[in-house]
């Protein structure tokens, strides 16, 4: 069985990386999206949340699990059994960095392989962070996550609107 990790942080996560799962899902008889616990990073959603959300954005993929990891990415995929890691590039920028890491991975397990694939053009400017931020001020970002994303990025608004109502009014 060729099994392979797309590891990520998906906080949360966008069409963009559903674009790579679907992708890779069509190359690879597994594919695991791994969610990375990285506690030097504050993260807007909980990992149970992005957990969530991913499960529910690829129910319709048979062939992929999701699961969460800690520590370095290449133990994980040997603990998986998994022969590759899918890395997603939306620019020259991002492959700098994944193509140090892939040396890095490389060194320390020669038997699994990083494949990188290219986003879909629509989806090559996307990131989380731009999905944060679009979100907290208001802006639409319907067509670039999942429903899913949707209703969890309006919870958050929501909770927001109500604690800067609170802080308002004691200011008062």
């Amino acid at each position: 069985m060729r099994r392979a990790i797309y590891p990520g942080s998906f906080d949360p996560v966008t069409n963009g990386h559903m674009d790579i799962i679907e992708r890779a899902s069509k190359i690879f008889d597994e594919v695991v999206v791994a969610v990375a616990v990285n506690i030097s990073k504050s993260p807007m959603f909980l990992i149970e949340d992005r957990l969530f959300m991913l499960q529910e954005a690829s129910k319709n993929l048979p062939n992929v699990r999701v699961d969460s990891f800690d520590g370095l990415l290449v133990r994980y995929a040997e603990e998986q059994g998994a022969s590759a890691i899918v890395k997603g590039l939306r620019a020259l920028s991002d492959f700098e960095f994944e193509f140090e890491m892939a040396l890095m991975n490389r060194r320390l397990d020669t038997d699994i392989e990083t494949v990188f694939m290219m986003t879909s053009v629509e989806y090559s400017y996307l990131s989380s962070s731009m999905i944060k931020e679009v979100s907290s001020f208001g802006g639409s970002v319907e067509g670039l996550v999942p429903e899913i994303v949707l209703d969890y990025l309006s919870q958050k608004a929501s909770s927001t609107r109500r604690i800067m109502q609170k802080r308002r009014q004691k200011k008062e």
